[in-house]
């Protein structure tokens, strides 16, 4: 009985034995590890778009026909050139007084800086020179001045907005009615210049500039 309970014992500790082990080496059997993961493929760079126009037209290496503007309301003629493709846009005061072209209904169109008839690309940016719709364009453009050489500008006839603006922005500026009604000089773009001290041609060594103005339309007196 007793040999029987030990034959037992070692025939169940073989068997047990015999399940661990791989039958072919007669290691111990592994479980297999998962596979590892794949690496992760770079997405493909985005692709440029072209650049497009406010109504999703494409217009990168467009051209277009530029019109014939001159004449027209500086509105009707922005809206032509959007029309043609054109919607780089911009205008400046066909007579150097540097006025702003707030309400450009307002205001006509003198001359462009495209010839009309060009085939222009439509990136260009048109430039329209414009005056009020009760004024005469000037024959030629007038610039504004320019303090060139470091030589105080004559700006006598210019407007004071624009011989401001032609000065350093730091030199102080101070501006008096050339008549007797001793008026504050407010709106700039629409006095002009009668006198100035220092006189043109003086050296600009930052030192305090004075003007004397009227309105235009009025005589300095």
């Amino acid at each position: 009985m007793r040999n029987r309970l030990v034959l037992t014992a070692l025939f169940t500790a073989a068997a047990g034995c015999l399940a661990a082990c791989d039958p072919a080496t007669g290691s111990a059997a592994r479980t297999p590890s998962a596979a590892p993961a794949s690496s992760t493929v770079p997405s493909a760079p985005a692709t440029p778009t072209a650049s497009a126009s406010p109504d999703g037209k494409v217009t990168a290496d467009a051209k277009a026909t530029v019109p014939d503007f001159v004449g027209m309301g500086l509105q009707a003629a922005q809206d032509k050139a959007q029309e043609n493709g054109f919607y780089g846009l911009t205008s400046h005061d066909s007579l150097g007084r540097d006025r702003m072209q707030a309400f450009d209904r307002n205001w006509k169109v003198c001359s462009q800086n495209v010839k009309a008839g060009t085939s222009a690309s439509t990136g260009t940016t048109l430039d329209f020179g414009s005056v009020k719709l009760d004024e005469t364009c000037p024959t030629r453009e007038q610039a504004a001045p320019t303090a060139a050489g470091g030589k105080m500008p004559d700006f006598r006839g210019k407007s004071v907005k624009a011989a401001r603006a032609a000065l350093d922005s730091g030199t102080s500026i101070t501006v008096n009615d050339a008549s007797a009604e001793d008026r504050w000089v407010l709106m700039e773009s629409n006095w002009k210049v009668c006198t100035q001290n220092p006189a043109a041609g003086t050296a600009l060594k930052g030192q305090p500039v004075t003007f004397t103005a009227v309105k235009f339309g009025e005589d300095c007196t």
